[in-house]
């Protein structure tokens, strides 16, 4: 049985899961935000369209599957993601580097 691609939510989100606020060819990833159970293009974009307070993964959820390559829509657990290089494992798209200094904001460091 084939997997459900998930659906991406953000403001102007294109089929790379870029939006209005990160769209560089390596914005090419989507994350499942913890409090609401949803991919969200980016953080801002989360904070743009719901009500509530984002909430981070603990260390100890590091094998959820929350990370949408949207390159190939292989979807990455954090520790996969976290050791990926900046690569995607499944079709070797190019992340961008910088979503590391985000990651405070998604992931319990």
């Amino acid at each position: 049985m084939a997997e459900t691609i998930p659906s991406v939510h953000g403001v102007g989100v294109n089929t790379l899961t870029q939006c209005s606020h990160y769209h560089s060819e390596r914005d090419i990833i989507a994350i499942k935000h913890k409090c609401c159970d949803t991919f969200y293009a980016c953080i801002q974009c989360h904070n743009e369209l719901v009500s509530h307070a984002p909430v981070v993964w603990p260390k100890t959820e590091r094998e959820a599957k929350a990370i949408l390559c949207g390159n190939c829509q292989h979807v990455l657990s954090i520790h996969e993601y976290l050791a990926c290089g900046n690569t995607c494992p499944a079709c070797q798209a190019a992340f961008n580097p910088g979503c590391a200094n985000h990651y405070p904001l998604y992931f319990e460091m």
